[in-house]
């Protein structure tokens, strides 16, 4: 049985950018959903008023960050 969650972006200030609804089986399952929202930023994710988790964003491979 499937339940509700929602994945929230949050901006810099600690707002909330935007919201994704979604529907996992699990709190894992969930988790493992919002991941790929990390690379837009931090992420909070709720299921109906209980925050499950709060995802960095993804970091850039290393080499991404520097010329060699």
């Amino acid at each position: 049985m499937s339940q509700q969650y929602r994945a929230y972006l949050v901006g810099d200030n600690g707002v909330f950018r935007s919201a994704e609804a979604f529907e996992a089986a699990s709190d894992a399952c969930a988790l493992t959903f919002a991941q790929q929202f990390t690379r837009h930023g931090k992420v909070e994710v709720w299921q109906l008023g209980r925050k499950i988790a709060v995802l960095e964003p993804e970091e850039p491979p290393p080499s991404l960050l520097t010329r060699q």
